[in-house]
């Protein structure tokens, strides 16, 4: 037993959670408990070779405070004991015991957590920082994107495969990843929330798994079971991968939920401590945060934060608050399949970005169905989840394109993937902050499971075979996210005003009905024309962006259209027609087709057109597009 002394001057100076500093070690314990003491392992056994009873005199309300001074083993690890049951200690750093993942027997193992931590060389890492309105999202999960076979990657389901995924990630376009919570939580599901390992009853697993890791978990510590190897180190291989994206000039964006049983002020610790010591760029709060405190918080300033809304908070210029919620997702769903009276709504969503604020916009997230999905089934299949098919939500705005499910038929399949580009289209080119589902770029489905939180298996990992398969959606995918990124009219720092501010004849962004100027609201209209003036708009190098005119037709039938004037010296050139199966919807910067008739443009059912203003002598020799 190695010899320890009380340092009572020293308590109540530390953070909560454990702090050592050469000799000393501190420990605050949040507990509404009557007794509490720090117990040491030297050994793996389960019970511990020491234990220091923290005395109730130096307890402040309900934390505990211990600081002692002593020699410590290099690979000491501690837990808690409060009222005589060992317990981890909810502030731990790292933890062993459930490092396998889905593990029965994990129940079973009390949590330690090493006494000292890995030191860890950032080698100057700095956060990329990328403006909210420059930002793509790119959202997953840590164990569905590499679990699969197919995925190619040594290490499945783990932080160092996701790092290897960084370079597809970077080709695509996105600038920063979003990862379901990676804090560590129990995935295994039990009949019983608590368990006495001095006598109660032992938990009997469910057979289930809270795969996507909304409970309230260890939040200051990565998930050990997604590292890799014998050896464990996930707090080493977390900091590795966020520096390995920092080096591509991408960002990370973590999930943490909360379940409402944490104080504010732990919540607002949590989030500062992924910051300072992680170095994320974004954490998205899910559940019950304290949203107007930690929108405040002048050390989250220059961070990243979304939530549903920030309702009670003042948004910034540089726009680090954003809303994150479905909005979007609903709205551009109706307009997609045809729903009546959505005009309104969609010229909403194409311009939203308002002041102090950015907005999240998504057309599928993982509580719902993928885009695949969308566009395959009318309802929900959630049979697998044992449940009667009564969990998961009931209103999808999903049309299967004429039948339920999966299907090889080409003219269906056809369907499905121009709907799927006019999704996109919808998406890359509003104003917000896209945010694309992992696997959406290439035609992931869950076979109609709107709900698959307990999935973990191959309906939830994605099957990078359909990179190759349905390389078609692909293709388009990292083309309009790109198309997005090189012109800033589709990307403005602030909402259009639908003015000509300028005095440069063009509103920045003008709607239009079949005819030019003549937007047209009925009930039963399904088509829009939106005008976007490139003087609004300025590249890297500080020149105008071009002019763009972007028609939506989400009739099933064709209807022409009367686009406005190009600038002076300029024709209409095509730059998307998501109805040409042929060339997957788009022609390649420098090959766009001029129009023939600059007055008329017949737009195909369900479909969504892009012109791009070009000088006259572009393109003649690229052939022409019918109308």
């Amino acid at each position: 037993m190695e010899e320890y002394r009380r340092l009572k001057e020293e308590t109540r100076r530390y953070p909560i959670g454990l702090t050592v500093i050469d000799k000393k070690l501190h420990i605050s314990v949040i507990g509404a408990n009557n007794t509490c003491s720090l117990a040491l392992f030297w050994t793996d056994g389960q019970e511990p070779d020491l234990k220091i009873p923290m005395d109730p005199e130096e307890r402040e309300g309900d934390v505990w405070n211990l600081t002692v001074e002593g020699r410590w083993p290099r690979k000491t690890m501690y837990c808690l004991e409060m009222d005589g049951v060992l317990k981890a200690d909810p502030c731990g750093r790292q933890f062993t015991g459930w490092e396998r993942w889905g593990d029965p027997e994990n129940i079973e193992h009390i949590m330690k957590s090493p006494l000292y931590g890995e030191p860890f060389d950032w080698e100057g890492d700095k956060c990329p920082q990328t403006p909210m309105h420059e930002t793509i999202i790119y959202r997953c999960h840590m164990r569905g994107m590499t679990c699969h076979r197919s995925s190619g990657v040594r290490n499945k389901g783990t932080f160092r495969a996701l790092a290897e995924k960084i370079p597809y990630i970077k080709e695509l376009g996105a600038t920063a990843v979003e990862l379901m919570p990676v804090n560590e939580f129990r995935e295994i599901v039990v009949q019983e929330s608590e368990w006495n390992p001095k006598g109660a009853r032992k938990p009997q697993p469910t057979g289930r798994l809270n795969y996507w890791g909304y409970t309230g978990g260890y939040y200051y510590g990565p998930k050990a079971s997604y590292s890799s190897g014998q050896k464990k180190r996930p707090v080493y291989e977390m900091k590795t991968l966020v520096k390995a994206l920092h080096r591509q000039g991408m960002e990370l964006i973590i999930e943490l939920y909360f379940s409402g049983n944490e104080s504010p002020a732990m919540v607002l610790d949590i989030v500062r401590f992924w910051v300072k010591e992680y170095h994320v760029d974004g954490v998205h709060l899910v559940g019950y945060a304290p949203t107007e405190l930690i929108g405040k918080d002048p050390y989250l300033r220059r961070t990243k934060l979304f939530s549903t809304s920030w309702s009670k908070t003042e948004g910034t210029k540089d726009k680090h608050l954003a809303e994150y919620n479905d909005g979007f997702l609903t709205d551009m769903r109706r307009v997609l399949k045809g729903d009546e009276d959505q005009i309104r709504p969609l010229i909403f969503r194409i311009g939203h970005n308002p002041r102090g604020f950015g907005v999240v916009n998504y057309m599928a997230h993982t509580n719902g169905f993928t885009m695949m999905d969308m566009v395959s089934f009318d309802r929900k299949h959630n049979e697998a989840n044992k449940e009667d098919n009564r969990d998961g939500s009931d209103y999808n705005y999903s049309w299967n394109c004429g039948y339920e499910g999966i299907s090889k038929k080409k003219k269906l399949l056809e369907i499905r993937q121009k709907q799927i580009r006019n999704a996109m289209v919808l998406l890359f080119l509003s104003q917000g902050t896209p945010l694309m589902l992992a696997g959406d770029e290439f035609g992931n489905s869950k076979s109609g499971n709107n709900n698959a939180y307990c999935q973990d298996n191959d309906m939830s990992w994605l099957n990078w075979n359909q990179q190759k398969t349905n390389r078609d959606i692909w293709e388009f995918a990292k083309f309009i996210i790109n198309f997005r990124k090189n012109h800033p009219v589709f990307h403005m720092e602030e909402e259009p005003l639908n003015m000509d501010y300028l005095a440069c004849g063009h509103p920045d962004v003008s709607f239009h009905g079949e005819k030019a100027w003549r937007p047209e609201y009925e009930n039963f209209r399904r088509q829009l024309g939106v005008l976007y003036c490139g003087e609004y708009g300025k590249k890297e190098d500080g020149s105008p962006d071009d002019y763009f005119y972007v028609m939506y037709n989400m009739h099933w039938e064709p209807h022409e259209f009367g686009p406005p004037s190009p600038p002076k010296g300029c024709r209409w050139h095509v730059a998307v027609d998501t109805s040409l199966s042929r060339i997957n919807g788009f022609y390649r910067p420098g090959e766009e087709p001029p129009v023939e008739d600059q007055r008329r443009y017949t737009v195909d059912g369900r479909t969504a057109v892009v012109l791009i203003g070009k000088p006259w002598d572009t393109g003649k020799s690229k052939g022409q597009r019918r109308t």
